[in-house]
């Protein structure tokens, strides 16, 4: 199956999988353009917006019946739009975010929900304060994490192979962090620092994907001298095509059954890691080595 669509092209279709990838990318990107003036699409965590975070002990083991009346009992006590409420305490608690709260709101979320429950203030309640300043922390700390670990993989790439070459990785390390982006907003996760973790991971699974291929286009094109680049990139592809896959497959897997089996706040990081995975491989075999080439010159041997 796979010898009979050998004969198919990446670099002849590039042009049809950068407008695949321009539909995949454009919603985070103009989110991304928008954030700066004020127009926010993503639905911002209190990590990164500042507020309220209280935890508690529920001593029992929590449902989704369960989050679903707390979120309930927190918008009936403080009146609050935007809440956030998952599993914490090994699945025997939950964890609110919500907007800054004072302290006699604070206290009246707090008496009813141990009169809901009928835990104790005292011991199984915690309540922090997260406070705008730290949340634009978390904004620069994220952009500043990925702007490094992306300056530092162009100096790898092009020592290994070449400039060109580099900036190609980076391509596809940008437009997979935008896939994510767009995701994010699509889907309305909690950008919060699991985004951070979710994002570094996502680059290196790229990273190491495309370096496979590009490997094997330096490989084949020390062999076959008397091939044209796109030619020698399109062997190389196919070459690696059922790696590639196969790599995909094993850690998808193991995603997945972090989606179905657990709690709301690994969801909400496995999510993002599935779609950048299937991202990083769309990225790595489509778009990586037909983009080297299209930056070498077509006519290039």
């Amino acid at each position: 199956m796979l010898q009979k669509c050998r004969s198919f092209s990446f670099t002849k279709h590039f042009k049809v999988f950068a407008i695949i990838s321009a539909l995949l990318i454009i919603t985070g990107l103009v989110a991304l353009i928008l954030a700066p003036f004020g127009v926010n699409l993503f639905n911002f965590d209190v990590d990164f917006t500042g507020g309220t975070s209280c935890n508690y002990n529920l001593h029992t083991d929590v449902n989704r019946d369960i989050t679903d009346r707390v979120e309930e009992i927190v918008k009936d006590t403080t009146g609050a739009s935007s809440v956030s409420v998952v599993t914490s305490n090994n699945g025997e608690g939950v964890l609110i975010k919500t907007s800054e709260l004072d302290s006699d709101t604070r206290a009246a979320l707090t008496a009813a929900i141990c009169e809901e429950y009928n835990v104790d203030a005292a011991t199984d309640a915690v309540i922090n304060s997260v406070s705008p300043s730290v949340g634009s922390d978390m904004k620069t700390a994220a952009i500043v994490a990925s702007v490094l670990a992306i300056a530092l993989i162009l100096v790898y790439i092009a020592i290994r192979f070449e400039l060109r070459s580099g900036l190609a990785a980076i391509c596809c390390l940008v437009h997979d962090l935008l896939v994510i982006l767009s995701m994010y907003v699509i889907f309305q996760i909690p950008f919060n620092s699991n985004f951070i973790a979710a994002a570094l991971t996502i680059l290196g699974y790229s990273i190491n994907a495309t370096i496979v291929v590009f490997d094997r286009i330096r490989e084949t094109k020390r062999l076959g001298q008397d091939n044209t680049f796109a030619e020698t990139v399109d062997k190389s592809i196919w070459d690696t095509f059922t790696r590639s896959l196969n790599t995909t497959i094993t850690t998808l897997l193991v995603m997945v059954m972090l989606l179905i089996f657990g709690v709301d706040s690994i969801k909400n990081f496995a999510l993002p890691l599935c779609i950048g995975i299937i991202s990083g491989c769309y990225s790595s075999v489509c778009i990586a080595g037909p983009l080297w080439n299209l930056f070498r010159g077509k006519k290039q041997k």
